[in-house]
């Protein structure tokens, strides 16, 4: 769902300059902002590709170098994200999405958030047909691969909001750079909820789920410069071993989400301090350094007041929030960030699954209910995927599931393909090979 994080105009916490006056005060601009209340009703979606310039190659769907910034911000004319071309209008394209530019040159679409699901994959599909056309106008092929199997990291995008990530996670180890430059994603998002207990119960459900689901859209084997090991989604292996803090919250333990992610996410080491103006975020040199270690509460608290020189305000702790990268991320809407980026138009099984399973107070409920034994499995979801017998049932029921409450026949149908795709053992990937003609996979994307 393509929505910023925004100041609610009176959050009751936030001083007319735009300050903060203690924890509790952010703590709680936090749970205004991150969560907005109302009876749920939309769904949105965000599709990523590795990106190609030049001739296809056998050797694999993305051996082919990344596209110079000039090539990508020409083809995409007034659709280019500024981040690429500081003056272009950055216009939605005709279905409602947003273009963005992934550090490694991978493209992002973000929908507009819709009332229904199949609307929701219409626009979107029309929107990512004409984003390959317009690419292709340059020799650039988008990709429909979760993990570049092929090429070494290279980050393209050098804005200093992403020296500052290399930099911090390039303390911790390779995945960091890889996570960056060479994988994509599916994502989903949903709703917040209806009232704080409804959230909770969405939120649950999302966090129970999310290590069956993963193995079930799990489609990336194959990781160029990951360290050895034998994994169903280096995708996933890469956000699990980046940044703990970062990424794993303790979500186990949250009875009240609206609370516990205002905490977590101020006790979450600051990835980067803002430099003044726009201009930095155009790539001129700037750096964004952080102190080694500290947290944003630090910075709140004036442990930094020597090193940073300023106290935050409300716009430095919107922008820490973009840089928090948990499975599901509270952005006024809940973010589901656990599913590979899926063969041809194999995405459209995500949403419709995660649209099903949040159908209805008592669907979630069912749906946590058969997650709850294999909830917080992500590290064995990511390595084994569905060769792990209980992952894999688990996968098949909450598949049927919501194959037994999606909005139209359609999906039902494809859902129930999936599900019983899940009871074989096979992949989205071994799946639609069996049911694809021998173009390369990037010619189908």
């Amino acid at each position: 769902m393509a929505v910023t994080l925004e100041s609610p105009e009176s959050a009751g916490c936030a001083t007319e300059q735009g300050e903060l006056s203690s924890r509790a005060a952010a703590e709680a601009f936090i749970g205004g902002v991150c969560f907005k209340l109302g009876p749920p009703a939309l769904i949105g979606a965000e599709l990523e590709w590795l990106t190609v310039q030049g001739e296809c190659s056998a050797s694999g769907p993305s051996a082919a170098p990344r596209p110079q910034l000039s090539a990508l911000a020409d083809a995409l004319g007034p659709y280019a994200p500024r981040s690429i071309a500081p003056d272009s209008p950055a216009l939605t394209l005709p279905g409602g999405s947003r273009v963005t530019l992934e550090p490694g040159g991978q493209i992002e679409l973000s929908s507009a958030p819709y009332d229904a699901a199949a609307q929701l994959c219409d626009r979107l599909r029309d929107d990512a047909r004409l984003l390959r056309e317009l690419l292709e106008s340059r020799a650039i092929r988008p990709v429909s691969v979760a993990a570049d199997a092929d090429r070494r990291p290279k980050r393209l995008l050098q804005l200093p909001r992403y020296r500052a990530m290399e930099r911090s996670f390039g303390g911790i180890g390779p995945f960091g750079k890889l996570m960056m430059c060479n994988t994509a994603a599916t994502q989903v998002s949903v709703d917040a909820g209806a009232d704080r207990a409804d959230v909770t119960a969405r939120w649950t459900a999302l966090y129970a789920v999310g290590p069956a689901l993963l193995a079930a859209f799990a489609c990336s084997p194959v990781l160029r410069g990951a360290p050895p090991g034998t994994w169903a989604s280096q995708r996933m292996r890469a956000w699990l071993r980046l940044d703990n803090a970062r990424t794993r919250p303790p979500v186990l333990d949250w009875t009240d989400p609206v609370a516990a992610y205002g905490r977590w996410a101020l006790d979450v080491p600051l990835l980067c301090v803002r430099g003044p103006g726009d201009e930095a975020e155009r790539g001129d040199g700037a750096e964004w350094s952080a102190p080694p270690g500290a947290t944003f509460a630090d910075w709140l608290s004036g442990a930094l007041d020597d090193e940073v020189g300023r106290r935050p305000d409300t716009g430095d702790l919107v922008y820490h929030l973009t840089t928090l990268f948990p499975p599901v991320r509270a952005s006024g809407h809940l973010e589901v960030r656990y599913i590979d980026a899926q063969p041809g138009d194999g995405w459209t099984v995500p949403v419709h699954v995660f649209d099903a399973l949040m159908s209805s107070p008592e669907v979630v409920a069912e749906a946590s209910s058969i997650a709850a034994p294999q909830a917080g499995r992500w590290v064995d979801a990511a390595r084994y995927g569905l060769a792990d017998p209980d992952i894999r049932a688990c996968a098949v029921a909450l598949l049927r599931l919501a194959a037994e409450h999606t909005a139209t026949d359609d999906a039902a149908r494809a859902v129930e393909s999936a599900a019983e795709r899940c009871r074989r053992g096979r992949t989205p990937t071994e799946d639609a090979t069996e049911h694809l003609d021998p173009r390369p996979p990037e010619a189908v994307t």
